[in-house]
């Protein structure tokens, strides 16, 4: 077994972590981080302290886990099940409070929007509870600190911060009334036991989880979802999962932007029994050429060849390699594009466009399943990458799932639109 192999093997085995779905890079970096951070410890060295060290084994996972999560992420799910929760509450004639789950929570902003959200919309406290659970112990504690920073407040709608929260220096402590709704704790999604003791959720949020998932894992995590959620409930979902779900007993509600699915009585056929295709709206990119180097954008302002002064800051870098990364790629240098990918994420913070073209040489080398979570992976950075999701639908057609190619696919025209729009104003 590879030095490196045994700790992504560690983090399957923990948290169900693909490595493909964040590339090897990011967590080599994580386990230079904890050698660095135990004075420098070899990789063997700290192997051996890994095995007899609980402590330090979530200290690996925290590494590897960065919360990227902001209030109200996703705005229209939150308008979407303020709608549904009036309605469940109707339905159910009051008799209960609704139960909510957000999963995993990360450091809370999820289940204080949610809580916040439903308080807003006139619900009385006793008319709904929620909980919020997440892997990481230090994730949880953090979120109940409920301290944010401004990178928590994101977006033109922050309104609910001058209702909700007071100012601390820099910082916003959310108010008791939220937090009094939220009941947090650590629990991990791997075990099939989890909150087995409890009555299923009327709306459950696990959103950009299963992205980070091989397929098995994805449908063990779903039957624990499935459990979760109340035969009549809803599920929200990240935005690069929704085609995950189709044959697994869930499809959309209808509502467009909430990723928010429900149960049906019979799974979607597979998609080898599926008719001639359906043609798409939009023409889908090829399946084996690369395409021509995309649109300029801020990052690739400058060429892939030109010198970068030693004093510029290091996002100039980035920006650099980011385009030494498309030249590559587009001249079909795919070994050396792939290596300037990972050479980027060892150096850099992840960013969508990096992922996109991992995932873009990997679909070009025919390894579809690992482009699929590398197309996700973008998709979850930035929910509205065009380029990904082009791909990503023209990856599902070619496999033979129409619907979620569909789906994508005006996801994509939609993205078109809107920067067609803000292009004009």
């Amino acid at each position: 077994m590879s030095g490196e192999q045994r700790f992504f093997d560690f983090l399957k085995e923990r948290i169900g972590l693909d490595v493909a779905s964040v590339g090897s890079a990011i967590i080599e970096r994580a386990v230079r981080q904890r050698c660095n951070a135990l004075d420098g410890v070899s990789s063997d060295e700290y192997w051996h302290t890994l095995q007899g060290s609980r402590d330090e084994q979530q200290a690996l996972i925290e590494a590897v886990i960065v919360p990227e999560t902001w209030f109200f992420r996703y705005p229209e799910s939150f308008a979407t099940l303020v709608k549904l929760a009036k309605a469940r509450l109707a339905q159910i004639k009051g008799m209960r409070a609704l139960r909510l789950l957000s999963l995993p929570c990360s450091t809370g902003e999820e289940p204080y929007s949610i809580a916040m959200a439903l308080l807003d919309a006139g619900l009385a406290p006793h008319q709904f509870k929620v909980d919020g659970l997440d892997v990481s112990p230090l994730s949880v504690e953090r979120a109940r600190g409920a301290s944010y920073g401004k990178n928590s407040f994101r977006g033109q709608y922050t309104a609910f911060r001058e209702r909700h929260f007071s100012a601390e220096g820099e910082r916003f402590l959310l108010s008791e009334r939220v937090r009094e709704q939220v009941r947090l704790q650590v629990g991990n999604v791997l075990d099939p036991g989890l909150l087995a003791a409890e009555p299923p959720f009327d709306f459950v949020f696990c959103r950009n989880l299963l992205i980070y998932f091989d397929q098995p894992t994805q449908r063990q995590v779903f039957e624990v979802l499935k459990r979760l959620t109340h035969e009549d409930g809803v599920l929200f979902i990240g935005p690069a999962e929704g085609s995950l779900l189709g044959r697994l007993g869930m499809r959309s509600i209808g509502i467009a932007q909430s990723f928010a699915f429900s149960r049906y009585s019979e799974p979607e056929p597979p998609a080898v029994l599926l008719p001639q295709p359906v043609p798409l709206s939009l023409p889908l990119p090829s399946r084996k050429v690369l395409p021509p180097a995309p649109r300029q954008r801020p990052f690739a302002a400058r060429s892939a060849t030109a010198s970068v002064p030693a004093s510029a800051p290091a996002v100039n870098d980035a920006a650099s390699l980011l385009a030494h990364i498309a030249s590559l790629a587009n001249e079909g240098k795919s070994a050396e594009a792939r290596a300037a990918c990972e050479g980027y994420l060892q150096q850099h913070e992840p960013v969508a466009q990096v992922f996109y073209w991992l995932g873009l040489l990997s679909d070009v080398a025919g390894n579809a399943l690992e482009a699929q979570g590398f197309y996700r992976k973008a998709l979850y950075l930035a929910p509205q990458h065009p380029e990904a999701l082009a791909h990503l639908a023209a990856l599902l057609a070619s496999q033979g799932d129409v619907a979620g190619a569909q789906r994508l696919q005006e996801r994509a025209a939609r993205s078109m639109r809107t920067a067609d729009h803000e292009l004009k104003r």
